[in-house]
């Protein structure tokens, strides 16, 4: 590259120096994306990874040949006000003409400023899309041209942009203007697009992004925050669900549908395609029972030879939750429905068909395809969440069935669980996502602060080994700021829990409380487990906060502002929850509320048909060797690390961790751990005690620079 990269990184600070560490990012940032490659950043808490990847991303926006807008992604939108804040301090530093735009966005529910705002979303979501279509959406229909240009001026949070929208004026008049529509119109013309995952990485939303931005993904340098989140996010939003009463539904939706398409358009090929797939589905009715029947059949074979294994002595022998359906099975299936309804049952197999017979059995899927995805309903009030109609639905699953039934990175799973139990689509591959989107733009930043091993999230992701930058920054806090204790008298394994474990594990614990001056959290693979060892215990604070699973933002909110008035009164609080959920992942600690952190055992995936797959799946694609770690011990350590950096959110924080498990100092799991970690091992509380003790006399928190 021509350009001086240490020159325009320094050009690019949001602050007057750089960090440790913070200008390596910088530097390896801008050298990938000025070749339009990829840099994927294990980055620890207090580099300042937000502006280190902002940098790069708008060095190189700005000074490569060609438009390019940065798209930086989020999985929460508490985030998005790190971003805000962090392109504010850049802008300081700049010249009026030279500063950054930026546009904040969320959800369509989430700006609306409507009253089915507070709707249910599959309420909103109907609601909304009929108000544009009649335009009787007084807002979204309101002209408010100087309004982008208001956005554009200096960067807003989300709320202080929808806020802005209900002051806004024009000419003098009140001009209340749809938040989510202006917002679109200001981002086509914004330096950064602040958003979440779902913007790019569900095809749906992209490709509506996209259009409303007037770009490309070749025109979009992507920046990803707690990348480590990325695969599961797709996987999970590529998760359907087939039922027999799905199917039975689909049946009236697509007759309501054909109705509506016969009142606009008339009668024609259109409406023969709708009947016809409307007959096929209801030919699939009783054939979906009987494959339903004959799971029911075989899972309960399954469990019943489990259990005589199991009397036998034989190790491994779990009982089975779910079974494997074979993707070839639904589409045999579904053929089966079509040649009922064509009259042709029996002349041909899925198997050994004809060429002929396999064009027009492809083309069929295809009508299916297209007419289960566009048949909408009008809203009911009353149904489910889900925005989508159950002919839709329906038409994912077939989607499913043809885009990944022939690869090995997805399959389908039978529970009893519900009514009649459920057949459930899984996404094993993110790659079959991922990989298409970053390896068509102009460049990606992939980062978090527990991105262990950033291999790992590159072979997952599908990135180019050749375009794809891979690095790992040490943490900036040295190892006498977060002493971090491995408990090896204690374990969380099924096999050796005993009342005699529990309470070593509360004895460790009581220990760390009584030696920490204020709130300390623990964290427990599951609620079960977090109800025995904290719940049923009496312990040495003020009080005690459990969390729920259905815990929202506003809780997690409401929590932190407990902890802080309880800190001022000088009460001390014991915050407890599961791995993975809000308050281990998702909440920012903000100003040291924490001094502490406990990490109860390792949240091991349990084994199961999902799982199995998965181990498969990165055995066939990374090889042997990678299965294991890839699938089971790097992701349950990496949530632990997310625990425990829940008290360190800058650089002048301090805290012990402690972890209560003797598996952290076993060589699978240690090397799962960042290779500047140590770990302190003990078996003795009162010795945890003393540790934690002068640790707090000699280190005390100091303010973030």
């Amino acid at each position: 590259m021509s350009v001086n990269v240490e020159e325009l990184g320094r050009r690019w600070l949001a602050h007057e120096e750089a960090r440790p560490g913070q200008r390596e990012m910088i530097h390896d940032g801008i050298e990938a994306l000025w070749e339009r490659g990829h840099l994927v950043a294990a980055a620890p808490t207090g580099i300042g990874k937000t502006a280190a990847s902002l940098a790069a991303a708008l060095a190189v926006a700005r000074e490569r040949e060609g438009r390019c807008t940065v798209m930086f992604l989020t999985s929460r939108q508490s985030q998005h006000r790190i971003v805000v804040e962090t392109v504010r301090s850049m802008n300081d530093r700049r010249p009026p003409e030279d500063r950054v735009s930026l546009v904040d966005m969320i959800g369509q529910a989430g700006m609306c400023v409507q009253p089915f705002a507070e709707e249910r979303p599959a309420v909103f979501s109907l609601l909304c899309a009929n108000a544009r279509k009649t335009r009787s959406c007084r807002p979204y229909i309101t002209p408010a041209p100087s309004l982008p240009n208001r956005i554009l001026a200096s960067p807003l949070h989300v709320e202080e942009l929808v806020e802005l929208t209900r002051h806004h004026r024009e000419h003098g008049e009140p001009t209340l203007a749809c938040p989510w529509r202006v917002a679109r119109e200001a981002a086509a013309r914004a330096d950064v697009v602040v958003g979440d995952y779902n913007h790019l990485f569900n095809e749906g939303v992209r490709d509506s992004t996209l259009a409303a931005l007037g770009l490309t993904l070749e025109q979009l340098i992507i920046v990803v925050d707690e990348a480590h989140n990325l695969p599961e996010r797709i996987r999970s939003g590529l998760e359907r669900r087939l039922t027999p009463l799905l199917v039975r539904n689909a049946k009236p939706d697509l007759e309501e549908y054909l109705g509506t398409v016969s009142e606009r358009l008339g009668r024609g090929p259109h409406t023969d395609m709708i009947e016809w797939t409307t007959q096929v589905i209801d030919a699939m009715g009783p054939l979906v029972q009987g494959l339903f029947t004959r799971l029911h059949t075989d899972l309960a074979a399954a469990a019943d030879d489990a259990s005589r294994r199991r009397r036998n002595g034989e190790r491994g022998a779990y009982e089975p939750k779910e079974l494997e359906v074979q993707a070839e099975d639904l589409l045999a299936l579904i053929h089966e429905a079509c040649d009922t309804v064509d009259g042709v049952s029996g002349q041909t197999t899925l198997t050994t068909p004809t060429p002929a017979a396999a064009v027009e059995r492809l083309d069929r899927l295809n009508v299916l395809r297209e007419v289960l995805r566009d048949a909408e309903v009008e809203v009911d009030p009353e149904a489910t969440q889900d925005a989508e109609s159950d002919a839709q639905r329906l038409g994912a699953v077939l989607d499913d069935v043809v885009r990944f039934g022939d690869t090995t990175g997805h399959l389908f799973c039978f529970s009893p669980e519900g009514r009649a139990g459920r057949i459930t689509s899984h996404l094993l591959d993110p790659g079959l996502v991922s990989g298409p989107v970053l390896n068509a733009s102009a460049g990606a930043v992939l980062m978090s602060g527990t991105l262990y091993p950033p291999s790992m999230y590159a072979d997952l992701l599908s990135l180019p080994v050749k375009r794809t930058t891979i690095r790992s920054y040490p943490s900036p806090f040295a190892a006498q700021r977060r002493p971090v204790v491995v408990a090896t008298d204690v374990t969380s394994t099924y096999r050796q829990r005993s009342p005699s474990n529990t309470a070593r594990m509360q004895e460790h614990l009581r220990a760390l409380i009584q030696a920490a001056p204020g709130h300390v959290a623990v964290f427990a693979p599951s609620y079960a487990l977090l109800e025995e060892i904290v719940t049923d215990a009496h312990w040495p604070v003020h009080r005690t906060i459990v969390e729920s699973s259905d815990w929202d933002k506003s809780k997690a909110d409401e929590v932190l502002d407990i902890l802080e008035r309880e800190r001022d009164a000088g009460r001390k609080v014991l915050l407890a929850g599961t791995f993975g959920a809000r308050l281990s992942e998702g909440v920012d600690y903000r100003g040291g509320l924490l001094d502490a952190v406990a990490c109860i055992g390792l949240p091991i995936a349990p084994p199961g048909v999902v799982q199995d797959g998965l181990k498969a799946f990165v055995a066939e694609r990374f090889g042997k060797d990678k299965s294991w770690r890839y699938t089971s011990t790097q992701p349950a350590v990496n949530r632990v690390l997310q625990a425990m950096g829940r008290p360190i959110r800058g650089i002048g924080d301090r805290a012990v961790v402690l972890l209560l498990e003797q598996r952290c100092e076993q060589p699978m799991y240690l090397k799962c751990f960042p290779g500047d970690l140590q770990m302190v091992p003990m078996s003795d509380p009162n010795g945890l005690k003393r540790l934690a003790e002068r640790f707090y006399r000699r280190v005390h928190r100091s303010p973030t620079p």
